[in-house]
């Protein structure tokens, strides 16, 4: 059984169903693919939390398909800027307490305005991170979208 992690805990207290799944880590790849082969899912469903920064209203946080990317200049109107870019990578786990590879939108240091992709309303159920590398949270979107304090909004482009 997996240890609990805080993201856990927070949907255990907001009384939302979800299932922890472990995958085998690999350190050399923490792409969204390799963990949806690892989880024996589609890539549409394994979704992965990115942390952006906008010109005008700062730190955001976007959760796409691991199939997809953030289409940035959708993220920026959406989230009240004219520009947004990925922060650096050494600003991750200072900002939100979290790991690249094992950074979810559930329980971050601070709270951030958090945006899921709408094309994951069409699924029962999407993986994210559980906060940290090698545990994946099996849940709705919507109950992501609650849990996260999020919207559901148009900032995905393909691949």
């Amino acid at each position: 059984m997996a240890e609990k992690t805080n993201a856990a805990r927070i949907l255990d207290r907001l009384k939302i169903k979800y299932e922890l799944v472990e995958y085998q880590v690999d350190p050399e790849n923490l792409a969204a693919d390799h963990v949806a082969e690892e989880l024996g899912e589609p890539i549409e469903q394994v979704y992965k939390t990115l942390v952006l920064r906008g010109d005008k209203n700062g730190v955001f946080v976007c959760v796409v398909a691991g199939n997809r990317e953030v289409d940035l200049k959708k993220a920026a109107k959406v989230s009240g800027n004219k520009k947004a870019e990925m922060i650096a990578m050494k600003e991750l786990l200072p900002l939100t307490g979290y790991i690249r590879g094992g950074c979810t939108s559930i329980g971050m240091k601070k709270h951030f305005p958090t945006f899921v992709s709408e094309e994951a309303l069409q699924f029962p159920f999407i993986y994210v991170s559980a906060g940290k590398r090698g545990l994946q949270i099996k849940l709705s979107p919507s109950d992501l979208i609650k849990a996260a304090d999020a919207s559901a909004a148009d900032i995905a482009t393909s691949l």
